[in-house]
């Protein structure tokens, strides 16, 4: 593992962050969230098949799978079956962030990259928690190196890697159906520096936005998976937990999980859009964070070692 640089006199997060804050800036929706924290959980389909980078399904410490979703059984129990109009709750948007790119309809979104497999289930439902149907489903995150994808994502997201530039890997969109429901099958996310882990989502009806925010996972289970298994151990423990993120908007932004018996991570989360744009939007979507908040990919001012990363502030 290679030791981190010593403090740079540019500081490349606070691009980042300027960057952030202006791309944010767009009109934005308010979203509430309906909270089932059962254990059970799961959906039909097929995992997708491997591609680059993929080892297929060999196990990992933990009981976890590896090598990405080629793994997946598709075999899981459906964890919005109770009922959870008790617990319906409001959430708020959360920002933009500078790493959106154009994305695909596709329900596996991993394009074969190694890591956990996991099957990313989204609930979206009404104030009266009822289904809602037609609704766009996008979602981005980094690979478990800690990069975006793209070659129209801006430059520092993708640290100019040339395999990183050249696909799409963990981006898509998927429209709901009448049950509310979408599924993606995809890998736990990696880290770079001053973020924790977490997955991106813009949540549009009849094509108007309606949210833009972020969804994180248990502190435990990332600090487990980045110690024990094989496809993330190599880049060391992320240097941001969930509260010391300058993003993360609380245990309402959290997802719940559950490991399958082939080694998936089955996650989850009830997304409630209001019944009106005109209705008030909770959160600071836009707004001012503190200098440097938010880190950057690898190469701007942070990432796993092996990747540029700097030490906090560079």
């Amino acid at each position: 593992m290679k030791q981190r640089k010593a403090p740079r006199a540019v500081t490349r997060r606070d691009v980042l962050h300027g960057l952030g804050l202006a791309l944010s800036a767009v009109p934005l929706a308010g979203l509430a969230s309906c909270d089932d924290t059962s254990a059970s959980a799961g959906s039909d389909g097929a995992g997708g098949a491997g591609g680059a980078g993929g080892t297929g399904g060999a196990a990992s410490a933990g009981g976890w799978a590896s090598g990405g979703t080629a793994s997946m059984s598709g075999d899981y129990p459906d964890p919005f079956k109770d009922d959870v109009r008790a617990t319906c709750a409001m959430t708020c948007a959360l920002m933009l962030g500078p790493c959106y790119a154009e994305t695909i309809e596709r329900r596996d979104i991993s394009e074969g990259y190694p890591g956990l497999p996991v099957r990313l289930a989204l609930l979206v439902v009404d104030e009266s928690c009822e289904p809602v149907e037609g609704a766009s489903v996008d979602i981005w995150h980094t690979r478990n190196a800690g990069l975006y994808s793209g070659n129209d994502a801006v430059d520092m997201c993708t640290s100019d890697d040339a395999d990183a530039e050249s696909h799409r890997y963990f981006r898509g969109v998927q429209t709901t159906g009448a049950d509310g429901r979408v599924d993606f099958d995809t890998c736990y996310p990696g880290w770079y520096q001053g973020r924790a882990v977490h997955i991106h989502f813009t949540l549009r009806v009849g094509g108007q936005e309606y949210v833009t925010s972020q969804l994180f996972f248990p502190e435990d289970l990332t600090a487990q998976l980045f110690a024990e298994h094989a496809d993330y151990k190599e880049f060391g423990q992320p240097d941001t937990s969930n509260s010391a993120d300058s993003i993360y908007a609380g245990d309402g932004a959290l997802l719940s999980t559950a490991l399958q018996p082939d080694g998936a991570l089955l996650a989850w989360k009830v997304l409630v859009i209001r019944s009106s744009l005109e209705e008030t939007l909770c959160g600071d979507a836009d707004g001012p964070a503190p200098p440097g908040a938010g880190g950057g990919p690898p190469g701007f001012g942070g990432g796993p070692p092996g990747f540029g990363g700097g030490p906090p502030g560079s």
